[in-house]
């Protein structure tokens, strides 16, 4: 009955529009003043023990390195160097955009940030050498996507602090699938484009491919700072998200050159925006999982699956049906901070592995972004391109299933996501 109401309660006040911080804050202090005895104060001290995490740190740190980014040059610079090495083949610079997309996914960590700043190059580029404005947006809508799977994932953070996961494997587990996410959004785009008869490219000479390669150099080694310093153990993760701060303003205002320094304060103030958004919603879903806790909702929930026989294969599809429909309501960082308390201990009696269940739950949320109606996504290609939703939509249909495939893969081939960590002896 408790369950029944705390949820019913968080949907109904997300169905008035709400933001969903507030939802459930509002949620979880209706229900703490009229239908429980917990003391008042110890929301406080929940607050505050469970923000005060050195790992939450990182969250701000890789937004502010993505806005730079962003903002610099560099995604400009890998799309001239993935074009350079693909854009021959048919549908070239689709194939350059997946890419491209999966470059800045590994030095951004975040999904919007990278369809932002491949999509608002790549697109009218597409569309200038003839390319369907359809067949654009449906490539960089999903291949942006990779964001917020390939390491450094804002997201995969946000699991960590919210299940006491490695951070460091969550970033390795994520490589493997984010290859092979990209590989399968390239092979859908290259059998689009060859059915269809879409332009290529000419083909670069080599010394075309050294010169794009060595003007996207300072991007590309943010990748092995950031994944090189973690692994060798030089620093944590949270360290990680700080040196990558810096490097991103070193490249962009000294190297580049194209952000100047007396545009700083304007990016120092739109990262932290993003930030203290993302940290408002952190905070009341720290309330939220203490009175799922309190209210012993994860354990009832555990005892009855555990009770009904289920199998890991049931239960791992009734969370990828849960997390799907999750995904129609609710942005990423949202479903994780609510879901990934519930599941993760469920999870673990089931046997399944931390790390595969944060995969998993990433993928889900992938997904989530590239359909209506709250694929976000889908609303910043829209912006771009010009498109309404509905055309957009059905332009992102064959990629789609193909991240459906990838999910199921994932879903039941756990070493997909394990391989990498278990080698490195993380986990």
């Amino acid at each position: 009955m408790s369950a029944a109401i705390i949820f019913g309660l968080l949907f109904a006040l997300m169905l008035t529009g709400m933001p969903i911080s507030i939802s459930l804050g509002l949620t979880v202090l209706t229900f703490l003043f009229t239908m429980t005895q917990v003391p008042i104060e110890s929301v406080g001290l929940k607050l505050f023990s469970g923000l005060d995490n050195f790992g939450i740190m990182a969250i701000p740190f890789f937004i502010l390195a993505g806005t730079f980014l962003t903002r610099g040059g560099v995604a400009r610079r890998m799309i001239a160097f993935t074009t350079s090495l693909v854009g021959h083949f048919p549908g070239g610079l689709g194939l350059a955009g997946v890419a491209a997309c999966a470059m800045f996914a590994a030095i951004s960590g975040s999904s919007v940030a990278t369809v932002v700043a491949i999509g608002s190059i790549m697109m009218p580029a597409m569309v200038e050498h003839g390319y369907p404005r359809r067949f654009g947006v449906g490539v960089i809508a999903t291949s942006g996507a990779l964001g917020i799977l390939v390491p450094p994932s804002i997201i995969l953070v946000l699991y960590g602090v919210s299940t006491n996961t490695s951070i460091g494997a969550l970033f390795m587990a994520g490589i493997v699938p984010g290859i092979i996410l990209a590989l399968m959004l390239a092979a859908v785009t290259f059998v689009v484009a060859l059915r269809n008869g879409y332009p290529k490219m000419p083909k670069a000479s080599l010394g075309q491919q050294w010169t794009a390669f060595r003007e996207s150099l300072w991007g590309l080694l943010l990748i092995g700072i950031v994944l090189g310093g973690i692994y060798g153990g030089i620093f944590t993760p949270t360290e990680a998200a700080a040196v990558a701060a810096v490097y991103a303003f070193f490249i962009t205002v000294f190297v580049y050159k194209e952000l100047k320094l007396t545009e700083v304060p304007r990016v120092l103030l739109q990262a932290a925006s993003m930030s203290s958004m993302l940290l408002y919603i952190i905070t009341n879903a720290v309330l939220f999982s203490f009175l799922m806790t309190s209210e012993q909702i994860p354990q009832e929930m555990a005892a009855w699956i555990i009770d009904k026989n289920f199998s890991i294969w049931m239960f791992l599809l009734v969370v990828n049906i849960i997390l799907l429909l999750a995904g129609n309501v609710m942005d990423p960082s949202s479903i994780l901070l609510i879901m990934a308390p519930i599941l993760f201990p469920l999870a673990t009696k089931l046997g399944i592995h931390p790390v595969h269940l944060g995969v998993l739950m990433i993928v889900n949320t992938e997904v989530g972004l590239c359909h209506p109606p709250v694929g976000l996504n889908l609303y910043i290609a829209s912006s771009i391109a010009k498109m309404g939703i509905s055309e957009i939509t059905i332009a992102v249909l064959p990629w789609l299933c193909a991240m459906l495939v990838f999910l199921g893969l994932i879903t039941y081939v756990p070493e997909i996501s394990l391989w990498l960590p278990r080698l490195l002896g993380m986990i």
